[in-house]
């Protein structure tokens, strides 16, 4: 039955859109973007674009990546998707050391912060850890399995983070639930020791970031969700501090042509050496950024950068420890009936280390493309192309619209139609 796959985090074929996504080395030795099955890596420090070498099984991701990942110390990639294959790749050669299979398809990863561990979580809610620890540089790990480290019951896991410090673990999920775990010292064994549960949001939660700062430096966590708010918690305890709802503050509700249930927000990225976070939103052609005061634990919209004349609502975010460059990506694959299946759009918003009272007013800027680093090489490689026909990424952003709403909000049922749908269970045993 069509809604019991997508209970076991099996998609129809409007859900098989993907967003594109994109992740920036921690010193900004590289970026990459994914799109559909296609990986593609540029080279900043070199100038070139990235070869990448896969080994494994003679290939590279057979369908679309859902999850790209660095580790902190800059030294492991990983990406993972719906060929339900999680490739841990060197970043010194780009050489996959490493591909391992699992049982569902997968939607989130996550690296422990020594780079000692790969987790990644799947469409039924379990999370799977990989042990990768003595990786040197550029050795194979062979036959490496997955252990499981916890299970959401059935729902799908939206997000993974490692807190600052690495001493907790957080999911996220499509039941608006954060889980906040003890992250173990033998995480092979499972991990059962949960800290709290931090709970508020109405929708699905998309995403997870820290903010830290050296005051602060264990952080406090964001979150951003389907019920268009970010909000920050306390994860020690699971307290809410503050929500800011999105549409009303960046005046989201001024369009008309904005549905309630497409202002989902879907990415989330903190800007290093600041209180900022940027927010990507649906239908926003620009990201919202807000500060967090600490001190005071409040959160608020700060400022928003539009993007004026082209058609690109980012679909994901990324930055460097060493960079004031916040990197964004639209983008979709899988689109239907469409001669380019998987394009790419990629745009950098500069200006974050300003400060004092002239930030709002001429803060962050969207740079030109030939201002970005590396500029036309740069692009081609990750875009596949440097010109495109605007309209493809507005229908993009529909698809992704109506997937999210498909795959991650919940269909309400009437107490007829429940009775109904328990009675055509095909998972039922049957009596002889």
């Amino acid at each position: 039955m069509e809604d019991a796959a997508m209970e076991n985090g099996e998609t129809n074929k409007d859900s098989e859109v993907a967003p594109a996504l994109t992740a920036v080395h921690p010193t900004q030795n590289s970026v990459a973007v994914a799109v559909g099955s296609d990986l593609r890596v540029f080279d900043l420090l070199g100038g070139c674009a990235v070869s990448l070498v896969d080994d494994s099984d003679g290939s590279l991701h057979k369908d679309s990546i859902r999850a790209i990942r660095y580790g902190a110390n800059g030294k492991l990639f990983v990406s993972a998707g719906d060929d339900k294959l999680v490739k841990i790749w060197s970043t010194e050669s780009w050489r996959c050391i490493s591909s391992v299979c699992s049982e569902k398809r997968v939607s989130a990863v996550a690296i422990s912060n020594d780079g000692s561990y790969v987790c990644f979580a799947d469409k039924f809610g379990v999370v799977w850890v990989v042990d990768v620890d003595g990786f040197n540089g550029d050795q194979d790990f062979v036959n490496k399995k997955a252990a499981p480290l916890l299970s959401h019951y059935c729902s799908i896991i939206t997000s993974l983070e490692f807190s600052p410090d690495g001493r907790f673990f957080l999911s996220a999920d499509r039941d608006s639930k954060i889980r906040v775990t003890v992250f173990p010292k033998k995480p092979l064994d499972g991990a059962h020791e949960i800290q709290s549960f931090s709970l508020g949001h109405t929708e699905f939660v998309s995403c997870l970031a820290f903010v830290c700062t050296h005051e602060f430096p264990q952080g406090f966590l964001v979150s951003g969700s389907g019920d268009s708010t970010v909000r920050l918690w306390d994860i020690s305890s699971g307290s809410l501090l503050d929500t800011c709802d999105i549409r009303e503050k960046a005046g989201l509700l001024e369009s008309k042509e904005i549905e309630d249930r497409y202002a989902a927000v879907t990415d989330l990225c903190t800007i290093p050496d600041s209180t900022l976070v940027a927010a990507a939103v649906q239908s926003l052609q620009g990201i919202i950024l807000l500060s967090c005061d600490l001190s005071a634990q409040t959160l608020y919209v700060a400022k928003v950068v539009s993007i004026k004349g082209d058609a690109f609502i980012p679909t994901s975010l990324g930055t460097s420890f060493s960079s004031g460059l916040l990197w964004m990506v639209t983008g979709a694959s899988n689109l239907h009936d469409s001669q380019n299946p998987c394009l790419s759009r990629v745009k950098v918003i500069s200006g974050f280390k300003e400060s004092g009272p002239d930030f709002v007013q001429h803060g962050p800027i969207v740079l030109e493309d030939d201002e970005i680093p590396r500029g036309e090489k740069l692009l081609e490689k990750l875009q596949g192309g440097v010109s495109f026909d605007e309209n493809y990424f507005l229908t993009a952003a529909e698809a992704l619209k109506t997937s999210m709403s498909n795959l991650l909000i919940k269909k309400q049922y009437s107490t007829e139609k429940r009775e109904f749908r328990k009675r055509g269970r095909n998972d039922k045993k049957i009596k002889k």
